[in-house]
């Protein structure tokens, strides 16, 4: 099983998520699924449905809430 992917409060997108397939798993779009957002800064993680990749928020990161 590999590490999940450890991401920063900036890597996330306006609505506290990232898509997958990602350049930051070091993913070949290529060669990948089709695209799927994941929202991490409700739990401060997700899983890809599609390939299994785990996205979470470094230790110590925060995403802020512009509600």
């Amino acid at each position: 099983m590999s590490k999940p992917v450890e991401l920063l409060a900036k890597d996330l997108n306006g609505h506290g998520g990232v898509f997958c397939p990602s350049a930051k798993a070091d993913m070949k779009l290529w060669n990948s699924h089709p695209k799927v957002y994941l929202d991490v800064a409700s739990t401060g993680e997700a899983k890809c449905p599609y390939c299994g990749t785990e996205f979470k928020l470094k230790a110590g990161e925060h995403v802020g809430h512009g509600h």
